[in-house]
């Protein structure tokens, strides 16, 4: 089930303390009626979060100015995430039944930019990282764009478990689609929101991440490039369970590249919200 907060407790509590995008505005749907703050583009960043009360304080703080729209999804965390975020001027979306993709499709039926950025609330991918990012994708003729955290500068950001993990599952990606992938399991992109309409994406859980890549790849008018960024130590604790997750997504992989079982699975239907976002 997701739960919107109401305007006024989107309130930021502490003006002082506002950031950027927050000092900006006291609800983030007013933001749009004002003009567009990146080259005619509306930018959108959405991240989920589960017990993040760590990390997103940081990474909200450090969010560029010129973004028109936060987008924090709380998984149905049990410590003071939700309450940050909004103190901090985000829009905070509830998602009470847990998941990586549920909380990502949650937030994406929200988001009203015309570009959306996404990354994680542990400060494991670098908000400093937006801006060039943007130029990236707004110079790279393709409608997705994803951040490779390969090769690794910082060894000690990722454990020896979680490195291998992440190459065992790039290298059958790549061999399942004939597509070279250095990181399929990046939470870091930037994509036209209205290539979700051309997406099928069943997945719930950690699998979401390289099932959105997928799509890119498969869907012929999107395009997907990669483009490296620095990865830093998260903040909290690591929800992350390497063996169950990894076997969980090289199971999606299979069933998504032979269509076992997910043609008639549900999907969220993206080009219904994003006509009436344009309307």
């Amino acid at each position: 089930m997701v739960k919107e907060d109401q305007p006024g407790q989107s309130e930021f509590c502490n003006p002082k303390s506002a950031i950027g995008f927050a000092a900006l505005r006291q609800d983030s749907r007013l933001r749009y009626d004002r003009s567009p703050m990146y080259k005619g583009r509306r930018i959108t960043i959405v991240i989920p979060c589960l017990n993040e009360e760590k990390g997103i304080v940081e990474v909200l703080s450090r969010m560029p100015s010129f973004v028109d729209e936060v987008i924090v999804v709380d998984n149905n965390s049990t410590d003071r995430t939700a309450e940050l975020a909004r103190n901090h001027g985000a829009l905070v979306i509830h998602e009470e039944v847990r998941g990586y993709g549920r909380a990502y499709k949650a937030g994406l039926l929200h988001a009203r930019g015309d570009i959306i950025v996404t990354l994680d609330g542990d400060h494991s991918y670098p908000p400093d990282a937006i801006s060039y990012l943007l130029e990236s994708f707004l110079r790279s003729e393709v409608r997705f764009l994803s951040a490779s955290r390969f090769p690794l500068k910082n060894k000690k950001a990722m454990s020896l478990k979680h490195w291998w993990g992440n190459k065992l599952l790039s290298l059958a990606m790549s061999l399942l689609f004939l597509r070279w992938v250095r990181d399929s399991q990046s939470g870091m992109w930037v994509f036209e929101r209205t290539s979700l309409e051309e997406m099928h994406l069943v997945s719930d859980g950690m699998a979401f991440s390289e099932e959105i890549k997928i799509e890119a790849i498969k869907g012929k008018g999107i395009g997907f490039k990669e483009i490296y960024i620095d990865y830093s130590n998260r903040m909290g604790e690591i929800k992350l369970k390497p063996w169950r997750d990894g076997i969980r997504n090289l199971y999606f992989l299979l069933r998504k590249r032979f269509s076992i079982g997910l043609g008639h699975a549900p999907a969220i239907r993206f080009a219904d919200t994003t006509q009436e976002k344009h309307g």
